[in-house]
Parts: C-alpha cells; structure tokens; sequence
C-alpha cells in the first residue's frame, strides 16, 4: 500500500492526507471543487478547508478517475453523500481494491450504516472503517491522536494499520466494523444535545448526566445493530464522544451551543462552509432506532428541536418529565 487515494478534501480528509505522507506513502486527495484541487497543487494548503496547515508532498484532484492506481481508498465525503461518490467509484475500483470508510452517519431514507451502503455500491472492495476521537486540525499538526480501525479481514487490517500509522497517529485494530461506525453517528447528535446544555446554562451535571445516559442510548443501538458493548467502550465510542460532546472544536457541540444560546438552525447552518454531520445523522439515528425498537430519548430530542420546531426550553422540559428509571435498564 504505497500509493492512499483520500476522497474528500474537506478538514478531515486533508488531515488523512498529510498523515499518510508522514506515514511514508503517496497521497492523492480528490476534491469535489476544483479550485479547492487547483489550491493545494498550486499553494500546497487548503485555505477553504484547513488553513494555516502546509500539505507538503500531499498531491490534488478533481478528476476521481485519476484515484485508479490507488492501492486503496479512504472515503471521507460526508455521509449523506457517500452513496453517489461511491456509485461514481465502482467502476473505476478493480476487484479486491480495499475502501477506508471515514464518514459517520446513518443514511437518510435506507437508515444504512455507512459501511452497508459502501457494501451496497462497491461489493468488489474489501472494507474497513476508520472512527475516533480526533480534531482533524490536531492530526494535521502532528499533535498525538489513537483511533480505532476495523476490519472483518484482520490481515488486512493489519495493513492498512502499517500503511496509516505513525508515532503520533496510532489506529487500533478491532474487527467490529459495527460497533466502530455506530459510536462515530450517534456521538455527533449526542455532541448537539451537549451544546443545548452548555449554551442554556444548564451546568457540568448536566452535561455529565447528558453524556452518560447518552452513552447507555449509543450502547443500545449497537448491541441491537450486532456490535460489541466493549466497542462501544473504546476510542471508536466512548473516546469519540467524550471529544465531541465537550468542545466548541466540534462543529456538532458547537451548533448546540448556539441553538442553546437561542440562535435559528437555519441562521447557523448558513454561517458555515463545512458540514455539521450530526444533523442529518439525528433524524436517521432516531429512525433506525424505531425501526429497532431502540429508545433513545435523548437523540429524540434532538431530532425534535431540529426538524419538528420544538423549542429548546420545551425540549428540555420533556426530558427532565421522563419517568424515573433504573440505571441499567432491570426492573428496581
């Protein structure tokens, strides 16, 4: 694996780029926009997405044909375009050609995971998901990062271990590819409600109550999805929210904050460039947790402050009227 295809130039996928790099490898990174490609190849930055970051040796496109030759591919479009570029993809990727999933979300519509969806649009190529904790702005400095990789194939996961991994960017390998992509979708609806808290006022307990029972809804999803629960407890879950859910870096705790502080969704979304995954992902995470039988209150509750006009004072009202319960889900 010398040669990384990294589709998607967004923060993050121009975080994976350089890390490649580091890593000893070719980076090739594809662009939707073209004068975002025609940047970095001309200034090596990518001032729309992650500035201020020099991407030496990290070459651009616009042309996804050229990632062919790649030896495998990292997918970082956001998620609720994944299937497209993937559909785009499949004729271009030769059998046995292994795919990275680095989006999280659950599809809109097919309430797919993402890696169902990649399975669906490119059944040739073996797949792994990347998912954790991590700042891309912090990878791209070279700042120390562990993130979870999962494989069903451990021998490959092996490799794409050897061929991402550096001293300061450290994957784990597990083979719960389930697991991994459901902590990194729910996190960024959990991230949005943790911002309401702070950006309301509402203090640490609460935030620390918010997180916690959030953890026991994200657990419930997977299991019922077929994960691991101790997956579910690693960088890929528990890791991943911890960062999300606490700092205005994350785009999700951020959006939040302002809905919190009383600012319109619409006002916000049109203030930023990048996209905030977890409101999309909210009204596919609350469907797929119908379609199982899953309660996720919380995640509910998000779902109803962004798409059904429930005010944020009456959002929080529903959750602290919910009956008293067990922690751990047997009858008291």
């Amino acid at each position: 694996m010398q040669t990384l295809g990294i589709v998607g130039a967004g923060a993050w996928g121009t975080a994976l780029a350089l890390t490649a790099v580091r890593a000893g490898r070719h980076a090739l990174l594809w662009a939707h926009e073209a004068e975002v490609a025609q940047t970095i190849s001309a200034r090596g930055e990518n001032p729309v997405y992650l500035p201020g970051v020099a991407l030496d040796g990290v070459r651009a496109t616009a042309d996804l044909a050229d990632l062919a030759g790649c030896d495998a591919l990292l997918l970082v479009v956001p998620s609720q375009f994944l299937r497209a570029v993937c559909r785009q993809l499949r004729p271009l990727i030769p059998a046995g050609r292994p795919v990275v999933v680095c989006a999280k979300g659950v599809e809109a519509g097919s309430l797919a995971a993402m890696s169902e969806l990649v399975a669906e649009e490119l059944p040739q190529a073996p797949l792994a998901v990347l998912s954790g904790p991590t700042f891309a702005i912090e990878v791209a400095r070279g700042l120390p990062t562990a993130i979870t990789m999962a494989c069903a194939d451990a021998a490959l996961g092996r490799r794409l271990v050897k061929a991402l991994g550096t001293p300061s960017f450290r994957p784990y390998l597990t083979d719960d590819v389930i697991g991994a992509e459901i902590g990194g979708a729910v996190k960024n609806v959990l991230a949005i409600a943790c911002g309401v808290v702070e950006g309301r006022g509402l203090g640490d307990n609460a935030r620390a109550a918010l997180i916690t029972r959030g953890m026991a809804e994200l657990m419930r999803l997977a299991v019922a999805k077929g994960a691991r629960p101790e997956t579910c407890m690693g960088l890929s879950g528990l890791g991943d929210l911890m960062l999300t859910a606490s700092s205005t870096q994350s785009r999700n705790y951020s959006l939040g904050f302002a809905l919190g502080e009383g600012k319109a969704l619409n006002d916000i979304l049109a203030a930023r460039k990048s996209v905030t995954e977890g409101v999309a992902s909210a009204a596919s995470v609350v469907g797929l947790a119908g379609r199982l039988h899953i309660e996720m209150p919380i995640c509910a509750a998000v779902e109803g402050l962004l798409y059904r006009g429930i005010g944020v004072d009456d959002t929080i009202r529903g959750l602290l009227a919910r009956p008293f319960k067990s922690e751990l889900g047997f009858d008291a």
